[in-house]
């Protein structure tokens, strides 16, 4: 794996859950957080997460963005992006707006792709509609 790319989610962590911790429950936090060790529960967050290498998560995770080197058991909504590294392993359902996934991932389940809240349907969209995501680019 390339120690260099998960190096780079690092950066911007807040919180971390240690290698020897194992924690049970319903996390919910705003920014960050990396998981490290065992968690069993529930993860609610507008932020992003990241399921280190060597980590184990049984959990139903709704996240904005999630980047997975562990494991996960259970399904994820990630309505910006999930990215799964090689080492990652995810048993469960996707749902995301945006799916990056390497090569050697291990992957049981269902992917729904979501619409992205930005995205606008050019063939049913007003002209206002139109001209105001133009202006944003």
């Amino acid at each position: 794996m390339n120690d260099r790319k998960l190096n780079k989610f690092y950066e911007e962590i807040k919180t971390t859950l240690g290698t020897e911790t194992v924690f049970n429950g319903t996390m919910k936090y705003s920014e960050s957080l990396k998981i490290s060790g065992r968690f069993e529960g529930r993860i609610e967050s507008g932020g992003l997460l990241v399921v280190d290498k060597g980590a184990e998560v049984l959990a139903e995770i709704r996240v904005r963005s999630v980047v997975i080197a562990g494991t996960v058991k259970g399904n994820i909504e990630a309505v910006g992006q999930l990215e799964i590294l090689e080492t990652g392993k995810i048993i469960g359902n996707i749902r995301t707006a945006k799916l990056k996934m390497a090569d050697g991932v291990v992957f049981e389940g269902k992917v729904e792709m979501l619409k992205s809240p930005d995205s606008v349907d050019i063939f049913s969209a007003t002209p206002d509609q139109l001209k105001r995501s133009l202006e944003s680019i």
